[in-house]
């Protein structure tokens, strides 16, 4: 029915959910903050240093799976300050080369561990 993903490169869920669930023909990311996995510590930085995270994470989660960034068909970019939409949105960028998923961003008041961003994929497998 769905297969529970767990890779030790990504960070471990802090709560009652798993890194990804895979359903079918389909891969379902939690969102990802920027948390490194190594030291289980939120990274330091700005944006751009926090969304690159994000990316490592997701990144690392596919690869777990024999997938890539190139299988992402959605994402979703949760900001706690729109006025970063630009910073994000750049290197967000630099880690898809030519891929163009569809993509949704919306700001919040807060996010876990008080990052300044979390994002969520999903995949075709």
């Amino acid at each position: 029915m769905f297969k529970i993903i767990q890779t030790e490169k990504a960070p471990k869920a802090i709560g009652p959910y798993s890194q990804g669930i895979k359903v079918g023909n389909l891969l379902f990311l939690s969102g990802q903050i920027p948390v490194n996995p190594a030291t289980n510590e939120v990274v330091k930085g700005d944006i751009v240093a926090q969304t690159n995270q994000v990316m490592k994470n997701i990144q690392a989660i596919l690869e777990s799976e024999g997938l890539s960034i190139e299988n992402v068909i959605k994402a979703t970019i949760f900001l706690s300050d729109m006025n970063q939409f630009t910073l994000v949105n750049e290197a967000y960028a630099s880690h898809l080369g030519d891929h163009r998923p569809a993509r949704s961003t919306v700001e919040v008041s807060r996010l876990p561990k008080d990052v300044l961003i979390e994002i969520e994929v999903i995949a075709a497998v």
